[in-house]
């Protein structure tokens, strides 16, 4: 650093987007706490990720060294129609790993006594040089700086963007995690070594491997991991889909285990009328099903004084991009290169926020123009 004494920042959020800061920061000198809402451990949270290289630049620049490979490759982009025939294949090598996988990376790299649980945000105050955040439990914390990394309904934008909010798409995406031995045989083979598509009007599903839930990458440890984005209408069928089984109206997701019934009872219904045979066996062999509304979100600004947003809390972009943990990653690592390069804290902050407004905003415009175009939706 090229400022005098230890300068320190509080995340707020201990997902990726959160671990990303962190990490960052740490590489450059930094303190950093990180507060994060829940009071459990985290796990499961997304399934699914594909590995780009924003995230392994980030791992080299923190100095992570993952205990062994961090996912799965695939080689050809595979598309099927509905009786399972091919209808197209193009070489298309990539990794995909898994949310457990990187959280468990993430995790191990940043001191425990700095990663505070069951820490709710419900208020922040500063001054030219310092942010102070107030907690539901009545604690404070004061810092040099505050990183919003709380995700996409984050606390710390609707205290420094009031009203600005996640949109709905229009389309959600009902997912699943099968353990690669509970898959027949005839599945597992059309599906083993590729990224497998069907698509249909105003629909679409893909499947990739990813580590298993203990992030073993070997042979019959790891796990298929499949997607379904289908069109959701605004009002009464969301709100259905998104009630989770003891009544509750999430509001954006619902997480496995916690899936109504009847909305399972819904898409293994559709699996059975729709899927293609190899798809069909991934969403029998599912135990637990989940599902996420499909969101749009970008801000106009990333830094309010000494507060800043990053990841979903800023920018969410569609899944489609495969681009929301590695813009997370990218902010990050941006962030800690450009303080790290100018020392003066404001200066780079405003340098960074006109690089990551850019990008976010290229990111958001692509995902809604293909997502729409992909589920048929008129822009």
């Amino acid at each position: 650093m090229k400022s005098s004494g230890v300068p320190k920042a509080l995340v707020i959020g201990g997902s990726l987007g959160g671990l990303f800061a962190a990490t960052a920061l740490r590489a450059i000198g930094w303190q950093v706490d990180i507060y994060e809402r829940s009071p459990a451990a985290m796990d499961s949270r997304g399934g699914g990720i594909v590995l780009q290289a924003d995230v392994l630049q980030h791992f080299r620049y923190a100095g992570i060294h993952p205990a062994g490979a961090l996912g799965v490759r695939s080689h050809d982009r595979l598309y099927l129609d509905r009786a399972g025939a091919v209808v197209h294949k193009e070489p298309m090598p990539q990794t995909q790993t898994s949310w457990n996988t990187l959280y468990g990376s993430l995790f191990s790299a940043f001191p425990a006594e700095h990663y505070h649980r069951g820490k709710t945000l419900v208020d922040l105050t500063q001054n030219e040089h310092r942010v102070t955040a107030i907690f539901a439990d009545g604690s404070t914390a004061e810092a040099d700086l505050l990183i919003g990394a709380d995700g996409a309904g984050s606390t710390v934008r609707s205290v420094v963007l009031p009203g600005a909010a996640p949109a709905y798409s229009g389309y959600v995406v009902w997912r699943g995690l099968v353990d690669e031995e509970q898959l027949p045989d005839f599945a597992k083979t059309q599906l083993y070594e590729d990224f497998v598509f069907q698509q249909d009007p105003e629909s679409l599903m893909l499947e990739y491997r990813v580590p298993g839930v203990n992030g073993s990458v070997n042979p019959g440890e790891r796990r298929f991991n499949w997607l379904w984005y289908l069109k959701a209408a605004q009002g009464p069928e969301l709100d259905a889909v998104l009630t989770d089984s003891k009544g509750h109206r999430r509001s954006h997701s619902v997480p496995p285990g916690a899936l109504a019934p009847e909305q399972d009872a819904y898409i293994r219904g559709m699996g059975e009328r729709q899927a293609n045979p190899a798809f069909r066996e991934l969403i029998r062999q599912t135990k637990d099903i989940f599902v996420q509304a499909i969101l749009d979100l970008k801000v106009p600004q990333m830094v309010f004084g000494r507060v800043l947003l990053t990841g979903d809390a800023a920018f969410v972009p569609r899944p489609h991009t495969a681009g929301s943990t590695a813009k997370a990653a990218r902010n990050a690592l941006s962030l800690a290169q450009v303080i790290d390069d100018f020392g003066d804290i404001d200066k780079a902050l405003l340098v960074w926020q006109k690089q990551q407004l850019a990008e976010g905003n290229r990111m958001g415009d692509w995902g809604v123009s293909m997502g729409n175009r992909i589920m048929g939706i008129a822009s």
